[in-house]
């Protein structure tokens, strides 16, 4: 079993940084692929970023490509999303993902295992 714990949303103004923070819990022996996804108030929730289990491959949405960072560190099985320049159009919930199958990436909610509950961020113009 898995628990995804998210942190690190909040409101700030366009042009600031966030980043977010995705602890797993449970399960530790393994590694798992990780993403980030969001939804917006009236939309579906969509891709943001994923990235593989050593850390070395990451696929990011071309949405927020110049912008957002994914990472992760091992040793306290947390994954990072680094936003930079926000935009108001970045208002969302966003939510952390664990995959626990072969794939080395994983860009689609349904090859998602595991699920935070979420964490807030408003950005202002």
């Amino acid at each position: 079993q898995v628990r995804l714990t998210e942190s690190g949303g909040g409101s700030v103004q366009s042009g600031d940084s966030l980043r977010l923070s995705c602890v797993l819990h449970g399960d530790t022996r393994s590694l798992w692929v990780m993403g980030w996804f969001r939804q917006a108030p009236g939309k579906e929730r969509e891709f943001v970023a994923t990235i593989n289990r050593k850390g070395d491959r990451t696929s990011i949405a071309d949405s927020v490509k110049d912008r957002f960072t994914i990472s992760r560190d091992n040793d306290v099985y947390t994954t990072y999303l680094q936003m930079n320049r926000l935009r108001p159009e970045d208002t969302a919930v966003y939510y952390c993902a664990a995959d626990g199958s072969y794939r080395s990436i994983a860009t689609e909610q349904g090859q998602y295992d595991y699920w935070g509950q979420g964490t807030q961020v408003t950005v202002s113009s």
